[in-house]
């Protein structure tokens, strides 16, 4: 299993996180600068040419690009508050071909980084485009604690391996 990790803005993958993602597979975490552009899936994708994944994850500003990431190349993804509303539709003319994948989705109701509320809006008007599971937590800021982490990552895997 491959799986394709996308960092947070002003952040990386942290060991005890990666120490969970290699429980399921081999875990491919490029280090992204989104300082001067937060849209960018066309160019992560083309960091691994040869590398087919099986699923995509992401956290904040990289929950965006995996979201993203997931359509192009139809594969199912597991999203930490992705900031959805700057989501741009993308044209690829690369050599996958789009399909619906399934969506595991965590917001965190107290996040006062990403707006819950603009996340669910943009989902709302994408209904056709995936399956979605999306799971409120109030009390969860924009950090995911590794407990969280833990529990998404293991429903995550039972659910697409079912």
């Amino acid at each position: 299993m491959n799986i394709l990790y996308l960092h947070g803005l002003k952040s990386k993958l942290k060991e005890p996180k990666r120490k969970i993602l290699e429980k399921y597979g081999q875990v491919f975490a490029p280090d992204i600068d989104y300082s001067t552009k937060h849209f960018q899936p066309e160019t992560i994708l083309k960091q691994f040419p040869t590398t087919e994944f099986n699923v995509v994850m992401g956290s904040s500003m990289g929950a965006l690009n995996a979201y993203a990431v997931s359509e192009i190349i139809g594969r199912p993804a597991l999203l930490f508050n992705p900031p959805l509303s700057k989501y741009q539709n993308v044209e690829t003319k690369s050599k996958f071909t789009r399909g619906i994948s399934t969506k595991q989705i965590l917001l965190g109701g107290s996040d006062d980084i990403v707006n819950p509320a603009e996340t669910l809006n943009f989902l709302s008007k994408n209904l056709q485009q995936s399956e979605l599971d999306i799971q409120i937590s109030p009390q969860l800021g924009h950090r995911i604690p590794i407990d969280i982490f833990t529990h998404q990552v293991k429903k995550f895997f039972k659910d697409i391996c079912a």
